[in-house]
């Protein structure tokens, strides 16, 4: 298999706000853009994301209601302090501190204004 792009689709029920949150703290740029729904792009990361309105016809009828639950958007970044300063100084609520795991991965935690969790992500090479 080739893949071509990845791109995650998240229902969230104010699309604008999180549009919004993407585009001002990590960069992306709409695409496209119709009622009820946004995708975002990124010059630098390979990975598109989709929001979509939560009771949107297009979704299957069984997916309408359930909004983005148990996911994570993840950004592997360089200059791990330098970005939570930048989202510090951008009024971004870091909602898990900044901390190292035992296998070298160095993280920490925002949320988008649905709730959705992003994590930015540096590796420690051991």
């Amino acid at each position: 298999m080739n893949v071509l792009a990845s791109t995650v689709s998240l229902t969230v029920d104010d699309v604008t706000a999180s549009s919004r949150f993407f585009t001002e703290h990590f960069g992306f740029t709409e695409q496209m853009a119709a009622e009820g729904f946004v995708s975002l792009g990124h010059e630098t990361a390979k990975l598109a994301i989709v929001l979509l309105q939560a009771g949107i016809e297009v979704l299957p009828e069984n997916l309408r209601q359930q909004r983005a639950s148990g996911v994570i958007v993840a950004f592997t970044v360089e200059n791990l302090e330098a970005e939570e300063k930048r989202l510090r100084a951008e009024g971004v609520e870091i909602t898990l501190p900044l901390r190292e795991e035992p296998w070298g991965e160095r993280l920490f935690m925002v949320t988008d204004p649905n709730g959705v969790p992003v994590e930015l992500v540096e590796w420690v090479q051991q």
